[in-house]
């Protein structure tokens, strides 16, 4: 299940790069080398990062993340929006080709097709949910 996104971006959102240059830096009053070093990392990486030529990737989320005290997510999910936005512009129209399926379509295709996987699959959660049910009744009583 899924919330569609009524609306779309009009701008790219701001790379790690620009938030760390622009925000970052000034507010404590860091070089790039200053910076590098206290990260651990060469200049030309951390360079690279801040004119938006590279990306944040888990380990230097969680370098940026331990040194300004907040999440490695934040660093992620910053890198994860303008990543999706460059593939959705690079992609353009060709995604809204796609015709999307609707579930029971899906598993109907699935059974009609005799998936021996699906079959399986649909057993067992059908096992586990009578387990879970049979468990709330045993600790209803």
């Amino acid at each position: 299940m899924s919330i569609p996104n009524a609306g779309r971006r009009k701008i790219r959102p701001t790379h790690p790069g620009a938030m760390l240059r622009e925000d970052f830096l000034p507010e404590y009053g860091l070089t790039v080398s200053a910076l590098a070093e206290a990260l651990g990392v060469s200049r030309q990486t951390m360079s690279e990062l801040l004119r938006e030529r590279r990306a944040v990737g888990p380990e230097m989320a969680l370098r940026l993340s331990r040194l300004f005290s907040n999440s490695p997510e934040f660093w992620l999910n910053a890198q994860r929006a303008v990543d999706l936005w460059d593939a959705a512009k690079a992609l353009k129209g060709r995604v809204e080709r796609i015709k999307p399926l609707r579930v029971r379509a899906a598993m109907a295709l699935r059974i009609k097709a005799g998936d021996p996987e699906f079959a399986a699959t649909m057993n067992t959660a059908e096992r586990f949910l009578n387990r879970y049910r049979n468990a709330l009744r045993n600790l209803a009583k």
